[in-house]
């Protein structure tokens, strides 16, 4: 199956925008389209694996813990996690890489740092 995704609040908005105008193809969606303002980690998770999307985010500091903890009991599409100095176009370029190089499975309960 395609590769579909989900936005944390915390990602920077040029990041999806980017991929989306990069490749209209991508369904990206965002936080706000998703309504996860003051959404906790785990109920963000929870969101990302009913929707069967893959969570982008920046949160390194709490989303790892959260998200090992969240996959030990139910199955996730898989975590994207970006460091903010990443540069968004370097960013975009290995989402849209990956949207096109690959299925979802291939990321199922995984959490991975980008770029790659």
């Amino acid at each position: 199956m395609r590769l579909r995704f989900l936005a944390d609040e915390d990602l920077k908005h040029a990041i999806r925008d980017g991929v989306v105008r990069i490749e209209p193809a991508v369904d990206f969606l965002s936080a706000e389209s998703a309504g996860m303002k003051g959404l906790r980690d785990p109920e963000v998770l929870a969101l990302a694996a009913r929707e069967g999307r893959i969570l982008i985010s920046h949160d390194f500091e709490s989303m790892p813990g959260h998200f090992w903890d969240f996959s030990t009991h139910q199955e996730i599409p898989g975590v994207f996690l970006i460091a903010q100095n990443v540069p968004v176009a370097v960013a975009i370029e290995a989402i849209v890489e990956i949207w096109a190089a690959s299925e979802t499975e291939e990321w199922a309960n995984r959490l991975t740092y980008l770029p790659l």
